[in-house]
């Protein structure tokens, strides 16, 4: 288990380096008035800070190296 959690903290942590977060649509409502429904479609984006991928990239390290020793 220790070996998949530190490949998976490894490629989650150069995930992070390469991409800084996306963006997504939402459709919203703005107006409901009875049958008058009027929608508008927003982007909202996810970001994380680069250091994230960096401590997971280490974290992932540490747990691949630690598990194989035992």
């Amino acid at each position: 288990m220790g070996k998949s959690l530190g490949i998976f903290l490894i490629v989650l942590g150069l995930i992070m380096l390469v991409w800084s977060g996306f963006t997504y649509t939402k459709k919203e409502k703005i107006v409901d008035a009875g049958p008058i429904q009027i929608s508008a479609d927003k982007e909202k984006s996810v970001n994380w800070p680069p250091y994230a991928g960096g401590i997971a990239l280490i974290a992932g390290v540490v747990i691949f190296v630690s598990s194989k020793r035992k």
